[in-house]
Protein backbone atom coordinates (compact mmCIF):
# COMPACT_ATOMS: atom_id res chain seq x y z
CA UNK A 1 0.00 0.00 0.00
CA UNK A 2 1.54 3.69 -0.63
CA UNK A 3 1.75 5.44 2.01
CA UNK A 4 -0.58 8.69 2.00
CA UNK A 5 -3.75 6.92 0.21
CA UNK A 6 -6.88 5.62 1.84
CA UNK A 7 -6.69 1.85 2.38
CA UNK A 8 -9.06 0.05 -0.05
CA UNK A 9 -11.88 -1.72 1.70
CA UNK A 10 -12.14 -5.53 2.40
CA UNK A 11 -13.98 -7.65 0.15
CA UNK A 12 -14.97 -6.21 -3.48
CA UNK A 13 -17.05 -3.44 -2.80
CA UNK A 14 -15.47 0.18 -4.02
CA UNK A 15 -14.67 2.77 -1.41
CA UNK A 16 -17.56 5.13 -1.77
CA UNK A 17 -15.11 8.11 -1.67
CA UNK A 18 -13.20 7.07 -4.22
CA UNK A 19 -16.09 6.23 -6.41
CA UNK A 20 -17.97 9.39 -5.94
CA UNK A 21 -15.11 11.52 -8.44
CA UNK A 22 -15.77 10.93 -11.80
CA UNK A 23 -12.01 10.98 -12.54
CA UNK A 24 -11.06 8.69 -9.34
CA UNK A 25 -8.37 6.13 -10.37
CA UNK A 26 -9.36 2.49 -9.99
CA UNK A 27 -8.13 0.20 -7.39
CA UNK A 28 -7.81 -3.33 -7.59
CA UNK A 29 -6.58 -5.43 -4.79
CA UNK A 30 -3.47 -7.45 -6.18
CA UNK A 31 -4.93 -11.26 -5.06
CA UNK A 32 -7.87 -10.05 -7.38
CA UNK A 33 -4.97 -10.42 -10.11
CA UNK A 34 -2.97 -12.92 -8.84
CA UNK A 35 -5.24 -15.10 -6.71
CA UNK A 36 -3.55 -17.19 -4.60
CA UNK A 37 -0.52 -17.39 -6.91
CA UNK A 38 2.81 -14.93 -7.30
CA UNK A 39 2.55 -13.61 -10.64
CA UNK A 40 -0.07 -13.20 -13.50
CA UNK A 41 0.23 -12.22 -17.12
CA UNK A 42 -1.02 -8.70 -18.26
CA UNK A 43 -1.86 -8.44 -22.09
CA UNK A 44 -1.60 -4.61 -23.45
CA UNK A 45 -2.49 -4.02 -27.10
CA UNK A 46 -1.41 -7.32 -27.89
CA UNK A 47 1.56 -7.01 -25.89
CA UNK A 48 3.04 -9.84 -22.68
CA UNK A 49 3.51 -7.94 -19.57
CA UNK A 50 4.30 -10.62 -16.34
CA UNK A 51 3.51 -8.83 -13.25
CA UNK A 52 5.20 -10.65 -10.14
CA UNK A 53 5.82 -10.57 -6.36
CA UNK A 54 9.41 -11.03 -5.31
CA UNK A 55 10.42 -12.57 -2.40
CA UNK A 56 10.86 -9.73 -0.45
CA UNK A 57 7.46 -8.84 -1.74
CA UNK A 58 7.61 -5.89 -3.99
CA UNK A 59 5.82 -5.60 -7.35
CA UNK A 60 7.69 -6.18 -10.34
CA UNK A 61 6.29 -5.42 -14.13
CA UNK A 62 8.21 -6.66 -16.65
CA UNK A 63 7.98 -6.96 -20.81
Amino acid sequence: MISGLPRPPHGNQPDASLSASSDAIPTVELTAILGTGREAVILHKGERYRLRVTANDKLILTK
